[in-house]
């Protein structure tokens, strides 16, 4: 094995090392499969573990009913099925399921179901009567379908691992993000949480951003994708300000956030998150000109019709990639993030 693949992983450079075809025919076998949500990140992920995506039929029948079909043998192998449930999420959600239980059946010794977008994540607990704690149910479905465990990046609320009866690896865009930030050259920062529940996260981020200074948007939320943005806890005046959360879906939240932090001084404002959902009217609000980058990730395919000059996406494939490689290896996966 290669001794360094042990060692603290924050650049996306020092991830791009080749397995060798020795170590990939292993007792335990690796096989990687993917759904269509998101095949150029799978495909890019392959390239990265220097082997091929395994061949799968994925159709529909007459009344839109989903069919799939492992094309080779995958009994006692290490199976890893790469699907982030994006739009449109019902689909991609059924999908992922079906090709758990196509692997199950077919006599796999372990099913990974990786997630780089885990879709019904906000209702993550009741807030009102008669709700439903969707993220809890979608833990159900999939453990239910035969996955053996999951790895999924930056969660919507890190208690979502608890809602699996299985193992979960949670991993985080953070390396990928800050190594593309220290390539800006930029000055006087100060991270900006768009509201109190993602302090955690800008902390985390601010920490490993040189100990920068944090500030947090007091935010109102009157109904789903329905923020009023009050003001700003922290001094922005004159400094770099750096919008970080997990998700961008209307926009609606991150551009009263910019437009508060510009009205109270700021120089400049970027926006890195993870996940770029880009729920319609999100491309309008985001190329009005208040950010000078939105910085998000590929965990979910962007079309060309929803890019914009502001717009800097981020490759997570060898992130996902070396997770991959230390699970089936059983190394480490936190210590890429130390």
């Amino acid at each position: 094995m290669n001794a360094h693949r042990g060692t603290a992983v924050l650049s996306t450079a020092t991830l791009k090392v080749q397995p060798t075809t020795t170590e990939l025919s292993d007792n335990h076998r690796l096989r990687l499969f993917s759904g269509s949500a998101n095949i150029q990140l799978s495909q890019e992920v392959a390239r990265y573990l220097g082997m091929d995506l395994g061949p799968m039929i994925r159709k529909r029948f007459a009344d839109g009913e989903l069919y799939v079909q492992i094309q080779e043998s995958i009994r006692g192998c290490d199976v890893y099925l790469i699907q982030p449930c994006c739009h449109p999420v019902n689909d991609n959600l059924m999908e992922l399921l079906i090709m758990v239980d196509a692997c199950r059946r077919a006599s796999a010794r372990q099913v990974t179901a990786v997630i780089p977008y885990y879709g019904y994540a906000r209702a993550d607990r009741k807030t009102a009567g008669r709700e439903s704690i969707t993220a809890k149910l979608v833990a159900n479905l999939i453990t239910e379908a035969g996955a053996s465990r999951v790895l999924a990046m930056d969660l919507h609320s890190a208690q979502i691992q608890g809602y699996f009866d299985i193992p979960v690896d949670h991993v985080y865009s953070v390396p990928v993000l800050l190594e593309y930030l220290s390539t800006k050259q930029l000055s006087d920062i100060v991270v900006v949480s768009p509201d109190v529940g993602g302090v955690a996260r800008a902390r985390a981020f601010a920490k490993k951003l040189g100990d920068s200074p944090l500030a947090i948007i007091d935010k109102r939320r009157h109904a789903h994708n329905v923020a009023e943005v009050l003001n700003v806890v922290g001094d922005v005046k004159n400094k770099t300000a750096v919008l970080v959360d997990d998700m961008i879906d209307t926009a609606g939240t991150i551009s009263e956030a910019a437009r508060l932090l510009r009205k109270e001084g700021a120089r400049q404002v970027y926006a890195c998150a993870t996940h770029a959902v880009f729920s319609p009217p999100a491309i309008e609000r985001l190329s009005t000109g208040l950010f000078e980058e939105i910085i998000v990730t590929n965990t979910i395919p962007i079309p060309e019709s929803a890019r914009f000059p502001q717009l800097k996406i981020l490759s997570v494939a060898n992130l996902l990639g070396e997770t991959i490689w230390r699970i089936h290896e059983d190394s480490s996966v936190s210590s890429m993030f130390r």
